[in-house]
């Protein structure tokens, strides 16, 4: 069966273009096409990673902390502008895409 992975099919290939936040060798951090909120960011691996308990993640601890690294000073960026931030992936049925992704929000949830 193959999995839907909007990251993978549109984002990294360009057919989607984003309004990029951030952007390192292995990370992409862009405003959310379709936002959930105020303010709603999304960042994920350059890479394909199913989640973040699959198994792919044994092999990538430094790609997982380069996230983990972007995500930490967009929630402070956030945190400074807007005075909250909340940060949020999805796991089983909650996630849409099946590619390892992380959103950080703040505002009223549109």
């Amino acid at each position: 069966m193959m999995t839907q992975d909007f990251y993978c099919n549109e984002v990294l290939n360009g057919k989607t273009k984003v309004d990029v936040v951030w952007e390192t060798d292995q990370v992409l951090a862009y405003h959310h096409t379709r936002p959930y909120y105020d303010h709603h960011i999304v960042v994920i691996p350059k890479i394909h990673i199913q989640s973040f308990i699959s198994q792919e993640e044994e092999n990538n601890d430094e790609l997982l902390w380069e996230m983990m690294r972007v995500i930490k000073k967009i929630a402070a960026d956030m945190l400074a502008q807007t005075g909250s931030s909340k940060i949020v992936t999805n796991l089983g049925s909650y996630q849409d895409s099946k590619h390892l992704h992380w959103h950080i929000v703040s505002g009223e949830r549109t």
